[in-house]
């Protein structure tokens, strides 16, 4: 992936900062209007009942109009609301399907940070996560200590001591991360054992599931060693990750149980340690080869005008984190982890695939393979102390985990901000989610045209307009149409290629000459490059797309694409049109692009 320097330019390293928000402050409801014709609003119940007067009103409304409000006396009313909420849901279940398929069997490992289990947060979390084990997703729970600790060392008088990022562990220290972590793991399992609500289900008829509990599971799955004595200071009882033990943690996720792993490591010599939360996250999450790393935290991370923001390639997120490097101490850390080369030089080489990416594996109980020279020292990475405590760089230290573990070869890392109302349903089964994303392989390879490409494109082309799927044209047409065109190259070869071509007066654009190469079939290229196509047209003020085609109209509609007419292509665009072809016309209405994914800044 090929981002320019200047994609982080209107994000300030000051705005990842920590804003206090209220639990009792509830974000706007999801777009639904992507599944109609016509922008929709989201519809509000709002109801006065006056049970002494007999008198009821409501706020109803047209899905495909305006607001209306109407007296309650009409039983109309009533069944308006019904039927539209009833529509609701369907348009909602229906959106998730792709969701559903693309999660179920993944693993995610979910930090939940200390603040967020210290808080009435807590319990719609830990039902959400119920209700997608249900769904198939299997996931692995590392809870967070140190609020827990400092408050029961407070209770005896004691005053917490942190160098860096990790805590000294004395004995009263320890005793009170044993308690903690006591505690919280039975709070956990509490809170996940009921399952699902039965109300109302009974008239699906009996099912022996439905009264099964949901099963959790905890060990010694952590390893760990004593960090010794460094630099002078003694840190006691506080341990380093040693190794996570993979195959038992498999073999629980494999028989439909939720996880619970802890931050007490054991030592070989049979005591216990104290271990850094974020540091046995991002260890197990590279250990176990997860699809995701899910940090829920305590606030929402903003740029400097105080909006959230959405999305980072590992590229940005790398950049940001190295230019505080001189200012924190956490972000120092991170360059020393990973190293000091250029930037450029630490995203996955094109034509790796995710699995062949810097992976840390666990090997045989014995711990992590570091074939490729990398992370020698750190099996995970570690933020917390008084920089974190105190915020006075904001979420960096999260987002330095974060590009640690993209680094290390998982895909998706989210920072989620808990006090948002079911915060993991918004941000797996959305398009846009509502929480920041750090992705390692968005658009991998992907880049404008250039003359030396034009080879490429050709032999691409070829059987394709042999095969009279695609138009044949000359050289000099694709040379004049070239800074049009967008290719995938891999391994120095172009592997993939699409072109767009704008009408501003229509506000559309059309889709043209999507190819990709016979080896390379069935890994997601073309939808790579139409998602890309998407994001490029939306940005600069397009608001559909059309397209002309012989053979592959399956495959677009598929992806949303629906049939039209000949008069819905523009008028230029007609004049050219050879209708000896008989080609059917497509066309797909473009919703607002809120992911924050900023495409001219990456391929310019």
């Amino acid at each position: 992936m090929a981002a320019s320097s200047s994609s982080t330019s209107s994000i300030s390293l000051q705005t990842l900062r920590h804003q206090t928000t209220h639990s009792n402050v509830v974000p706007p409801p999801p777009n639904v209007s992507r599944s109609f014709s016509q922008p929709v609003r989201m519809p509000v119940f709002r109801s006065d009942v006056n049970l002494l007067n007999k008198k009821v009103s409501f706020t109803t409304c047209n899905v495909l109009a305006e607001y209306e409000s109407e007296g309650g006396d009409d039983e109309s009313s009533m069944n308006n609301n019904s039927n539209i909420k009833d529509d609701v849901f369907v348009t909602f279940f229906r959106e998730a399907w792709p969701y559903f398929t693309a999660h179920r069997g993944s693993t995610f490992v979910v930090l939940l940070s200390a603040e967020v289990l210290d808080s009435s947060l807590l319990d719609p979390i830990l039902m959400d996560i119920s209700l997608l084990h249900g769904l198939g997703i299997k996931f692995v729970l590392v809870p967070g200590t140190h609020v827990q600790i400092d408050k029961l060392l407070a209770e005896k008088g004691r005053e917490p001591k942190y160098v860096g990022r990790y805590r000294i562990t004395n004995p009263d220290s320890l005793k009170a991360a044993m308690d903690s972590a006591g505690r919280i793991r039975l709070m956990i399992e509490a809170k996940l054992s009921p399952g699902p609500s039965l109300c109302g289900i009974r008239r699906h008829g009996e099912n022996r599931r439905l009264h099964s509990n949901v099963s959790v599971a905890s060990g010694n799955f952590l390893a760990a060693k004593k960090r010794g004595v460094v630099e002078g200071i003694d840190y006691e009882a506080t341990g380093e990750v040693k190794k996570v033990d993979v195959l038992r943690i498999r073999e629980r996720l494999d028989n439909d149980s939720i996880v619970i792993l802890s931050n007490l490591g054991y030592s070989s010599s049979g005591g216990v340690l104290n271990c850094n939360t974020y540091e046995v996250a991002t260890a197990c999450a590279l250990a176990l080869g997860a699809e995701k790393l899910i940090c829920i935290i305590d606030g929402p991370i903003l740029d400097e005008w105080g909006r959230l923001i959405r999305f980072l390639t590992l590229e940005d997120a790398d950049m940001l984190i190295r230019r505080r490097a001189k200012q924190s101490e956490i972000a120092a850390n991170y360059v020393k982890a990973i190293g000091e080369e250029e930037t450029s030089s630490i995203l996955p080489k094109i034509g790796m695939t995710s699995n062949d990416r810097y992976t840390a594996t666990f090997q045989n109980g014995v711990g992590f393979d570091n074939g490729n020279g990398l992370w020698s020292s750190e099996q995970g990475f570690a933020i917390g102390g008084q920089e974190r405590l105190s915020r006075s760089n904001g979420y960096l230290s999260e987002l330095a985990a974060a590009a640690f573990v993209c680094r290390g070869g998982v895909q998706r890392v989210h920072l989620l901000d808990g006090n948002v109302a079911g915060v993991l349903l918004k941000e797996l089964f959305q398009r846009d989610g509502v929480g920041t994303m750090v992705a390692s392989d968005l658009y991998e390879g992907t880049r404008m045209a250039k003359m030396d490409d034009l080879p490429g494109i050709r032999q691409i082309f070829k059987p394709l307009e042999d095969s009279g799927t695609l138009v044949r044209r000359t050289d000099e047409e694709l040379l004049n149409a070239l800074d049009s065109f967008i290719v995938v190259e891999r391994e120095g070869q172009v592997i993939a290629c699409a072109a767009l071509f704008p009408f501003y007066e229509y506000k559309c654009g059309e889709v043209a000459a999507i190819a990709v190469s016979p080896d390379c079939r069935g890994q997601g290229q073309g939808d790579k490059l139409l998602d890309y196509i998407e994001k490029k047209a939306s940005s600069i003020g397009l608001q559909s797309l059309f397209l002309l085609t012989t053979r592959t109209a399956d495959w677009f509609v598929r992806r949303g694409f629906t049939e039209c007419s000949i008069e819905d292509i523009p008028v230029e665009r007609r004049k050219r049109i050879n209708l000896s072809r008989g080609s059917k016309y497509y066309t797909k209405q473009l919703l607002p692009d809120t992911s924050g994914i900023r495409v001219d800044s990456m391929f310019a």
